[in-house]
């Protein structure tokens, strides 16, 4: 059977479903409500009438064919090499109020940390629970702050923690250089909550893990199948900014008013 067959069965079907829902949906309306549905129905389709007549065209009673799904194959194929991944990404992310730092390795990215961690006088820092944060060993680099780790116990409110830390730190999955957009999933392990809601976020990233296309970081997902799916995706592209009041624009409502992204590698 083609696939034009198909699709008119799929329709007819379609159709068929819909006309019996609605001779259902009719049978229970009291009469007033079901002669309001109908007088609707029929302006709307004095409506689009008119608007086909002005157009010089007959009205359109079939949904279009869409021959093609998703991107297209030159947009799938097109690739930038490495170094101007991160030429771009830096560019975009800095275009929007964020900042990159290039680091070699985590060993390097603790050191930064710490660092700046001690400039701005940071005292509540939180961070996820993951091996890799682990290595930055901020506990002993930062004796005098606190440090606190994502639902390491059941007993902290962690969203109050995370509202009231000074930094926060997350690691990244993946980041797309063409629109400047880092990645950030959530699990137990990964609260959200450490990229939202702390004064600053600073997100570590493989250089390893920045492609091209925002696309790119999607695939991976679709194959893990939904029972591996994370709690949660997050895109991130610079700090928070909310221009919804009297076009003002404002950094920092809604999240963190700093963001950094440690480039790694």
């Amino acid at each position: 059977m083609s696939l034009d067959t198909n699709r008119s069965n799929d329709l007819s079907k379609s159709k068929a479903t819909n006309i019996a829902n609605t001779v259902n949906h009719n049978a229970t309306q009291p009469p007033w409500l079901a002669e309001l549905e109908q007088r609707s129905r029929r302006n709307q389709q004095t409506f689009i009438d008119h608007i086909s007549s002005r157009l010089g065209r007959p009205r359109a009673t079939e949904p279009p064919i869409h021959p093609f799904r998703g991107a297209p194959s030159f947009w799938k194929e097109w690739s930038w090499e490495e170094q101007e991944r991160v030429e771009r990404f830096t560019a975009h992310f800095q275009e929007v109020g964020g900042h990159v730092v290039s680091v070699d390795n985590l060993e390097a990215a603790g050191e930064w940390i710490a660092q700046y961690a001690q400039d701005l006088e940071a005292r509540e820092i939180v961070r996820q629970q993951l091996p890799e944060l682990e290595q930055l060993r901020l506990e002993q680099r930062l004796p005098d702050a606190h440090l606190a780790v994502w639902n390491e116990d059941q007993q902290t409110d962690w969203r109050a923690t995370a509202a009231g830390a000074d930094i926060g730190i997350v690691m990244a999955e993946g980041a797309a250089a063409y629109t400047g957009t880092v990645m950030v999933t959530s699990s137990a392990m990964q609260g959200r909550s450490v990229s939202l809601l702390p004064t600053v976020c600073i997100v570590l990233l493989y250089k390893k893990n920045l492609h091209t296309r925002l696309g790119e970081l999607l695939v991976p997902l679709d194959q893990r199948g939904r029972q591996q799916l994370p709690a949660g995706v997050h895109f991130i592209s610079g700090p928070s900014r909310s221009s919804d009041i009297e076009n003002d624009l404002t950094i920092g409502v809604h999240g963190p008013g700093i963001i950094y992204t440690l480039l790694i590698g």
